[in-house]
């Protein structure tokens, strides 16, 4: 059985991830209040921006960068579109 969050992105409750995307406190909190399909979308999009930057994940500012675009993804505010990009309906 799938279990629920309040998403923080979409606002209302939806499937939760299976487990945290990541360790630490940040994990714990995108299992907390990020839905599965809200997740899934932020690691499209991460892809996007990656390629678009040419971004090399080696690099502290690129992880910065993606941490920044993330969160504000998941929070719902303005965020970094690849050139082109239409966000899914």
């Amino acid at each position: 059985m799938s279990r629920t969050v309040h998403c923080r992105k979409y606002h209302r409750d939806l499937p939760g991830l299976a487990a945290p995307p990541m360790p630490g406190k940040a994990g714990q909190d995108l299992f907390e209040h990020v839905s599965a399909k809200a997740w899934g979308e932020w690691q499209a999009l991460q892809t996007m921006l990656i390629n678009e930057h040419h971004l090399s994940l080696v690099d502290p500012s690129a992880r910065k960068f993606l941490r920044e675009q993330m969160g504000k993804f998941l929070a719902g505010e303005d965020y970094e579109r690849p050139a082109g990009y239409v966000p899914p309906e």
